[in-house]
């Protein structure tokens, strides 16, 4: 049965729902700089029947906020994030095309270093680079430009960091990881001399050879800079740790496959 026409879906109170946008660190192709890769679904129904968005659903009794983002990662990747963070609220009346108004609260996650060409396909379900993506469905566009441009005033919290370059690295892998997010070549020598004045990182004692490079020192990060420089007034995200409680309380992908929707404000069927 129909909701009626489109005024009186106007007048309906708004549904909620979940979405989430998930970020991959690709590989270098070719000697050009590494992209962050993100999975979209492809809708099955109107408005924007065919067309790309993320992944999402609805808001369930009984189920977190966190809960319910997890699901819609479980159910769009095999990949585990190693963070989460919840990201804004989206809820302008005239998202829904006409169809019932939906609130969005919105979550943006990293799943680390993926190489997404080994990626087992699933169905209607698509990773595109962040620099190539199609249009998207409702204001998801807006969704991913925020997340990027939050994930890039993320890259002085090492948690956020080493889910994209591991434990211990080298300078010239931590660089490549600041191109990739900021979208754009940095000076290396600049990026180098920056970052060893922060204090934020120390030598491990160990080197390890990239590429055709020289072997180079190993960093990490002191385990003192993972502080929150504002003392903690700002939210932060979930990182693995906590994530893994909220997986254990998560059903298993067939249970939640509803999350594929990609937020649909038509809830007919």
């Amino acid at each position: 049965m129909g909701i009626g026409n489109v005024s009186e879906r106007r007048d309906e109170a708004p549904r909620v729902g979940v979405t989430s946008v998930i970020f991959a660190l690709g590989p270098a192709d070719d000697g050009e700089r590494r992209r962050l890769w993100l999975p979209l679904v492809r809708r099955v129904r109107e408005p924007f029947l065919d067309a790309w968005a993320l992944p999402g659903g609805p808001l369930k009794a009984g189920r977190s906020l966190e809960r319910s983002a997890y699901e819609t990662l479980a159910s769009t990747t095999d990949l585990h994030p190693g963070y989460l963070e919840q990201l804004y609220t989206f809820g302008d009346p005239e998202r829904s095309r006409g169809g019932v108004p939906m609130v969005s609260i919105c979550y943006w996650a990293l799943v680390g270093q993926v190489d997404v060409s080994s990626i087992e396909p699933r169905h209607n379900v698509a990773w595109f680079a962040d620099d190539a993506l199609p249009e998207l469905a409702f204001d998801h566009r807006r969704i991913v430009d925020y997340a990027i441009w939050r994930l890039r005033h993320r890259l002085d919290m090492p948690k956020v960091v080493r889910e994209l370059v591991g434990a211990t690295f080298t300078l010239r892998e931590l660089h490549a990881v600041s191109e990739a997010v900021e979208g754009r070549p940095i000076d290396l020598a600049n990026f180098r001399r920056r970052t060893l004045a922060s204090g934020m990182l120390e030598e491990t004692g160990e080197r390890r050879r990239v590429g055709r490079q020289r072997p180079a020192a190993l960093y990490r990060f002191r385990a003192d800079a993972d502080a929150p420089a504002d003392g903690g007034a700002l939210p932060q995200g979930f990182d693995a740790g906590e994530l893994s409680r909220i997986a254990d309380a998560t059903p298993a992908a067939h249970e939640h496959a509803g999350a594929l929707s990609a937020l649909t404000t038509d809830v007919r069927p």
